[in-house]
């Protein structure tokens, strides 16, 4: 079964927007609302945060989305009955982003499945190593069409690269920084250095490039080093305000792409 992932890419060859949201952020209800504005707007890929109380990767404004959402009421069950109909009016990639914690207190195998009944693409699990989804995970994932995207950062060898190069399915994950995740305004030289070492070692998998990624600017500077980019901090934060949410959405996508 192709999955849904792999198909964009095969489709679109560069400039592919994906955008992070925190589930249950603003208002807990928000969710499905949410995807279905952004695709809407042109979105080719999304994100969804799993809140949890400890998000280590993250910078201050996911960790209050995340705080909030909690507040709000959001679980990982309550996620996965807001997206019970999702495909019913959507067809591009889903994501769900999230910590290993949660999942594992909910079941692997049982999460996978609701995933795949659900119509999710893959999942990106910052704190789960290579070796224990290669050894624990990976036949699990498979079974339920499941991709798992891996992080890749500056400090990342070519061997390592290879090797996640190797295990992963779908896309990688270029972090932009060794930082937590936030909103800069350009790209820097060490920055460069790194997309173009990575794009010298010829890899097979299409790559995103996230974190820091924030107006046009930062978008087309990491679309010429990799498929496209990913938008966290920078939406999170447009979600703030009074403004309806097909306002607030249709407000960011548009500072960030030109529409045709």
């Amino acid at each position: 079964m192709n999955n849904r992932i792999n198909k964009l890419f095969q489709e679109k060859k560069g400039q592919v927007l994906s955008v992070y949201f925190t589930a249950g952020y603003p208002n807990l209800e928000d969710t499905a609302p949410m995807i279905q504005e952004l695709v809407k707007n042109g979105v080719d890929l999304i994100e969804i945060g799993m809140p949890f109380s400890d998000p280590v990767a993250d910078g201050p404004v996911i960790q209050h989305s995340s705080l909030v959402a909690l507040q709000n009421g959001m679980s990982i069950r309550k996620l996965f009955s807001q997206l019970e109909n999702i495909r019913q009016s959507v067809d591009i990639p889903l994501i769900l982003m999230g910590y290993i914690n949660p999942v594992l207190q909910y079941g692997v195998e049982a999460f996978c499945q609701k995933c795949n009944e659900i119509g999710i693409d893959g999942l990106i699990i910052p704190d789960l190593p290579m070796n224990v989804y290669e050894e624990e995970f990976k036949s699990i994932f498979e079974a339920n069409n499941l991709h798992n995207i891996f992080l890749i950062t500056p400090q990342t060898s070519d061997e390592r690269l290879r090797k996640i190069d190797d295990v992963s399915t779908g896309f990688i994950y270029m972090v932009s920084s060794n930082a937590t995740t936030g909103a800069k305004t350009s790209v820097s030289e060490f920055q460069k250095q790194y997309f173009e070492r990575v794009n010298s070692i010829e890899l097979k998998n299409p790559r995103l490039i996230g974190f820091g990624i924030s107006n046009a600017e930062t978008f087309a500077n990491a679309c010429q080093y990799a498929h496209g980019a990913i938008i966290g901090s920078a939406f999170v934060k447009a979600l703030e305000g009074p403004e309806s949410l097909a306002q607030k959405v249709s407000g960011f996508i548009n500072t960030i792409v030109t529409k045709s």
